[in-house]
């Protein structure tokens, strides 16, 4: 365990941020599986919009969710 007081407290705030991140990737994951399986442009909707919420936030890479957003596409068209 850290001593130093601003190390307890990154330790705090990591655990939360650590926690926050989770439940965004575990949401986004979800949502990406639903559009694949679906194939509803509600769906698809919805994950291209999660996809870009979780880039603008940096939980993922803009390249990754560009990629996502394309296979995403190739799949409903196919």
């Amino acid at each position: 365990m850290p001593i130093i007081k601003s190390a307890i407290k990154k330790v705090r705030k990591d655990k939360t941020r650590t926690a926050r991140n989770k439940k965004r990737e575990v949401a986004l994951k979800a949502l990406i599986k639903k559009a694949r399986t679906t194939k509803a442009t509600k769906d698809l909707q919805a994950a291209y919009s999660a996809l870009d919420k979780a880039a603008k936030v940096k939980l993922i890479h803009p390249n990754k969710a560009a990629r996502l957003k394309s296979r995403l596409s190739k799949n409903l068209s196919t």
